[in-house]
C-alpha cells in the first residue's frame, strides 16, 4: 500500500467481546450528545460540537482502557466504533430538539444506566485477560465507563461526575465489574456471567436513580462555618472578630445602626 493511502480497516461487530464493547460505546455516545445539550453543560455548542462530544463520550473510555492495557485502541482499528458513535451523536442531537427537557433527561439517565455496566464488564474482562490482579481489573472497570463523562464535564466547565454526590456512579461500575470477575472466576459461561453482571449493575443503578440513593457527603472540617454564598470559613478564623470585621468578610449585614 502507498504511504499516503488510507484504509478503513476491517469492520468487526462480533467476537472477543466486541459486541458488548460496541453496545457500550454506542450508548455512551448517545449519552454524550444528550449530556452536551443539558442546560448545566451546554456552552453554545455547534452541531459538529455536539457530535464530537458524542464521539468523545463513546470512545474515550475504551481508548483509555486499551492504552493502559498496552493494546491498540479498538476504536481506531475497527471503524464500526466511530461510525456507530457518529450515528448515535446525530440521533442524540435530533432527540435534543424533538422532545421536552424532562424526556431528554429521562432518556439520558436510562441510557447511562444501560451503558455503565456494559463498559465496566468489558473493562474487567480485558484487564483479567491481560493478567491484571483483581484490584487492577476493578480500576479498569471504573475507568472504562467514566473517562468519557470526565472529559465532557471538564470541557463544559462542570465538576466531573466522579467527584460529586450522585446515585452511586462509581459504586455501580465497581460492583458490576466485581460480579463479572467472581462469576468468570468460578467458571460461569461467558454470556451468562455477562448477563448476570449487567442485570445487577443496571437494576442497582435504576433503583438508585428512582429511590434517590446517593453517596454520603464527606464531613467538613471541625468548626466549619458556611456563609450563605457557600464560602466556608473555619470557626477559629471568626473567633473574636468585631462586627466591622465580620461585615468586611461579608458575614454580617450593616443594618444602619451605629457600630
Amino acid at each position: 500500500m502507498h504511504p499516503t493511502e488510507l484504509t478503513l480497516g476491517t469492520w468487526t461487530v462480533f467476537g472477543g467481546g466486541t459486541f458488548v464493547d460496541l453496545i457500550a460505546a454506542t450508548t455512551n455516545a448517545l449519552n454524550g450528545a444528550l449530556l452536551a445539550r443539558r442546560p448545566d453543560h451546554f456552552r453554545d455548542y455547534t452541531f459538529v460540537g455536539i457530535v464530537l462530544m458524542a464521539v468523545i463520550g463513546g470512545i474515550a473510555g475504551g481508548v483509555t482502557r486499551d492504552v493502559i492495557l498496552e493494546e491498540p485502541p479498538s476504536a481506531f482499528t475497527n471503524p464500526a466504533y466511530i461510525a456507530f458513535c457518529l450515528v448515535a451523536g446525530v440521533v442524540g442531537y435530533s432527540v435534543a430538539y424533538a422532545g421536552g427537557q424532562l424526556f431528554r433527561e429521562g432518556l439520558f439517565q436510562f441510557m447511562t444506566s444501560f451503558s455503565l455496566p456494559w463498559y465496566a464488564i468489558i473493562g474487567a474482562q480485558k484487564a483479567v485477560e491481560a493478567g491484571y490482579p483483581v484490584l487492577g481489573a476493578l480500576a479498569i472497570a471504573v475507568i472504562a465507563p467514566t473517562a468519557g463523562r470526565f472529559l465532557i464535564d471538564v470541557t463544559s466547565g462542570v465538576t466531573p461526575k466522579q467527584f460529586v454526590r450522585g446515585e452511586w456512579f462509581i459504586a455501580t461500575a465497581v460492583g458490576t465489574g466485581l460480579i463479572w470477575i467472581v462469576l468468570d472466576g468460578v467458571g460461569v459461561p461467558y454470556w451468562l456471567s455477562v448477563a448476570a453482571a449487567f442485570l445487577a449493575g443496571f437494576v442497582f443503578r435504576v433503583l438508585a436513580l428512582y429511590r434517590g440513593w446517593e453517596e454520603p457527603l464527606a464531613r467538613g472540617p471541625k468548626g466549619l462555618k458556611v456563609h450563605p454564598d457557600r464560602r466556608p470559613l473555619l470557626g477559629r478564623k471568626l473567633a473574636g472578630r468585631s462586627q466591622e470585621e465580620l461585615r468586611m468578610l461579608g458575614l454580617a449585614v450593616d443594618d444602619g445602626s451605629a457600630g
